[in-house]
C-alpha cells in the first residue's frame, strides 16, 4: 500500500518540479518584468546606492543589513547544493541559464517585497 502511495507521489513530484514549475516560474518572471519596466535592472544603480547608505540612528538597523538578513532568510542550504550539483552536471550552460533566470526572477521578489510593504498590518502596540 505504502509503495503505491510513494509512486503515486513520486510521479506527482516529477510532474510538478520540471514542466510546471519551470514554465510558471519563468512566466510570472517575464509577465512581473514587462508590468515592472524592468525594475531589476533599472533601478540596479539606485539600489547600491540605498545599500551604501549609512543607518541614521545607532539603534536601527541599515539598509545593508536588512538585506543580507533577509538574503539569509531566502538561500538556504538546498539552493547552494543545488547551484554547485547544476554547475557540476551541466557546465557553463547551466550557468547562463541560472543568470538568466536570476534576472527574470529578481522581478518576482521585487514584486513580493512590494506587496508585503503595501499589506502590511499593525498591531495594537503600533508595531508591523
Amino acid at each position: 500500500m505504502w509503495d503505491i502511495i510513494i509512486n503515486v507521489l513520486n510521479q506527482i513530484d516529477n510532474f510538478m518540479y520540471f514542466p510546471v514549475l519551470i514554465v510558471v516560474m519563468a512566466t510570472a518572471g517575464l509577465y512581473f518584468t514587462i508590468r515592472t519596466r524592468g525594475v531589476q535592472v533599472r533601478l540596479f544603480i539606485e539600489s547600491i546606492r540605498l545599500l551604501l547608505e549609512p543607518s541614521g540612528d545607532d539603534n536601527s538597523v541599515s539598509s545593508l543589513q536588512a538585506m543580507l538578513v533577509s538574503t539569509a532568510s531566502r538561500v538556504g542550504t538546498g539552493n547552494i547544493i543545488g547551484v554547485s550539483t547544476a554547475i557540476c552536471l551541466g557546465g557553463p550552460g547551466a550557468c547562463f541559464w541560472m543568470w538568466i533566470m536570476c534576472i527574470i526572477g529578481a522581478s518576482s521578489a521585487f514584486v513580493e517585497s512590494t506587496l508585503a510593504q503595501v499589506f502590511k498590518r499593525k498591531d495594537p502596540d503600533g508595531n508591523f
